[in-house]
């Protein structure tokens, strides 16, 4: 069974956070497939007979204690984050390697003890002064930046059905074939919007 972990911060003030994009993909994908979350242990997941989504309960920082329950085969894992280091919206696709300073990754890792699972990193920009990025991080997206979100929702649900149907690779070919296309629909909607 394939497992989609989106990480994320539990609570309504965290809801529409920076740091909240795994949660907020996962909650997106849940809607176009008509899933709905329940309560499991220290997570929320919606399933179907192929999948789980997994929005883990633990905050952020303790991540893998919810995520280790659910991991047979780490090439069986995906996990969705936010990453300060791309541009707004873009996405990057990578099968294995380090936390690159994200506390959620690092959890994971730790739990599992292995850096050998796919994720999937979306960019949320970063602040102008590196010390703002504890209170960057957990600042809500504004209206523009929403708007530009629409497109990388729709792009990671497609992502999300490759790596259901087949598995990384698949994934990372539709990847590779949209990602050009996809890159020039949210940077003109940057454009458009003034988004970041």
């Amino acid at each position: 069974m394939k497992t989609i972990i989106g990480l994320g911060n539990p609570g309504d003030e965290y809801l529409l956070n920076r740091h909240n994009i795994g949660f907020i993909i996962l909650d997106n994908f849940a809607r176009e497939k008509k899933l709905v979350f329940h309560k499991d242990e220290n997570s929320l997941m919606a399933k179907r007979s192929k999948y789980r989504l997994i929005k883990p309960q633990t905050f952020m920082n303790l991540s893998g204690k919810a995520v280790t329950r659910y991991v047979e085969n780490p090439e069986d894992l995906l996990v969705i984050c936010d990453d300060i280091y791309l541009p707004f919206g873009e996405i990057r696709l990578r099968q294995s390697g380090s936390d690159g300073g994200h506390n959620g990754l690092y959890s994971i890792i730790d739990q599992l003890n292995t850096t050998d699972f796919p994720r999937m990193r979306i960019g949320v920009g970063q602040p102008e002064h590196s010390g703002l990025l504890k209170q960057y991080v957990l600042e809500n997206f504004s209206e523009e930046e929403l708007h530009i979100l629409t497109e990388t929702k729709s792009f990671a649900n497609k992502l999300i059905d490759c790596f259901i149907s087949v598995g990384y690779q698949s994934m990372l070919n539709y990847y590779s074939k949209n990602k050009k296309s996809y890159s020039e629909k949210v940077y003109s909607e940057s454009k458009t919007e003034g988004g970041k």
